[in-house]
């Protein structure tokens, strides 16, 4: 990467003392984890390209930036590269001596030529052809849940943002129906261990012993399917040929763990954040009603306003420059994806929610090689869920208008997302 400028970019100088940096960066901080955006505006208006001396990390909030790093092929996503003492040397050992390893067998934490080869053999089904296939069967699945809403007043969260991922992945992976209120609390517990470098040790713990549940039981699974293979994801990992060595059932676990776990509470945030944000502007809310064709514009519109993946990591290689900041080989590069989407120079007006807004531009998905996987079957489950949400309850409006989210770096998800189904109910 070519130095750009002779030192770092900045738009508005600020003091020093006015920079957020470590935990302000992150959600552990409550002023970020209610509201990220002016916080990371402040960043990006004193510095594009930030030191992050407290967590030992580069910290990107511009958006050609963050573009430009996600699409560095010279960059890596392999935990081992990173120096120990770096943001992300936290994470790995974190997750090294908190036993939850399995994630690293994905094609999350590789480089090529693995994560070619492993991309390869697990990407048709998740295509956007084989994905726009399942829509009838996710609608069929939409309209079953909204059936058991039948209370005036539920949390859209717990009863349905976040069984309907968990359903759709356990159909695809053929898990039995009765696991998968495990599968979500699984993720959650691995979600809070694996990916907070400055977890408590009760979540660590408790990390610990889901990845370990998980592990198990998709090792049972495993040698089921390879005796009796069927028509699912898992059978097809195992039978998976293109022209690449098979998958070994480490990589398979580590495929399954990253689907179920990012996968399942990404796709969960984004169904949560997509009726939030519609609740909380009328006017969008009856624009789409009167358009429902709008819905694939406005999904895209929420994955830039309100993000539910915040943050995406790379790794140094070599020596380089970025925005005038000399860098070096080992150290970690936080790129704020939520940063990124609110850059006015990429996204005009960005902090205005407009499901009409043409030209959207966000990294919510990453980039480069890493594009991720799930990205049109988190886009499908998210259009059909707010859509049918929206035909079943026509007078749908919000509880309250203060909100709690997960302290989980990386991550934006609610608690909770308490509605009205009905007029007059009280």
């Amino acid at each position: 990467m070519p130095a750009t400028t002779p030192r770092p970019q900045t738009a508005d100088p600020v003091g020093e003392q006015n920079v957020p940096t470590g935990v302000q960066l992150t959600p552990m901080d409550a002023v970020f984890r209610n509201d990220p955006y002016p916080v990371l505006e402040r960043l990006r208006k004193a510095e594009r390209v930030h030191r992050d001396e407290a967590l030992s990390r580069w910290f990107v909030t511009g958006f050609e930036e963050a573009r430009e790093i996600l699409r560095n092929k010279d960059l890596s996503s392999n935990l081992n590269n990173a120096h120990p003492d770096s943001y992300i040397g936290r994470v790995r050992l974190n997750a090294q001596t908190g036993g939850m390893t399995e994630t690293f067998n994905s094609i999350l934490f590789k480089d090529d030529p693995d994560h070619r080869r492993l991309r390869a053999l697990v990407s048709k089904p998740f295509s956007p052809k084989a994905v726009e296939d399942l829509r009838p069967r996710i609608r069929v699945n939409v309209e079953q849940l909204l059936d058991t809403l039948t209370a005036p007043h539920v949390d859209l969260v717990k009863s349905f943002a976040d069984p309907l991922p968990v359903i759709v992945i356990s159909e695809m992976l053929g898990i039995a129906p009765q696991m998968r209120a495990q599968f979500k609390q699984w993720s959650e517990d691995i979600t809070a261990g694996f990916f907070n470098p400055l977890r408590l040790q009760e979540q660590t713990e408790r990390g610990a012993r889901a990845q370990q549940a998980l592990s198990e039981y998709l090792s049972e699974v495993i040698t089921a399917r390879r005796q009796q293979p069927g028509n699912d994801l898992i059978s097809n990992m195992i039978m998976a040929d293109e022209g690449e060595e098979p998958l070994t059932d480490a990589e398979i676990r580590g495929q399954t763990n990253l689907l179920l776990v990012a996968g399942n509470v990404t796709t969960s945030d984004l169904i949560a954040n997509s009726l939030r944000a519609l609740l909380l502007h009328p006017e969008q809310l009856a624009a789409l009603r009167a358009d429902p064709e709008l819905i694939g514009n406005a999904v895209e519109e929420v994955l830039r306003y309100d993000s539910p993946v915040t943050q995406a990591n790379r790794i140094l290689t070599a020596d380089t420059t970025l925005g005038g900041c000399p860098m070096h080989q080992g150290q970690s590069i936080s790129v704020s994806l939520a940063g990124a989407n609110h850059d006015p120079r990429a996204n005009p007006d960005p902090d205005t929610f407009d499901i009409r807004r043409r030209d959207i531009r966000h990294q919510s998905f990453g980039g480069g090689k890493h594009l991720c996987l799930g990205a049109w079957l988190a886009r499908l489950e998210a259009q059909e869920a707010v859509l049918g949400l929206l035909r079943r309850f026509p007078y749908l409006s919000l509880n309250e208008q203060t909100f709690e989210y997960r302290p989980v770096p990386s991550f934006r998800g609610l608690q909770e997302l308490w509605v009205t189904t009905s007029v007059g109910s009280s």
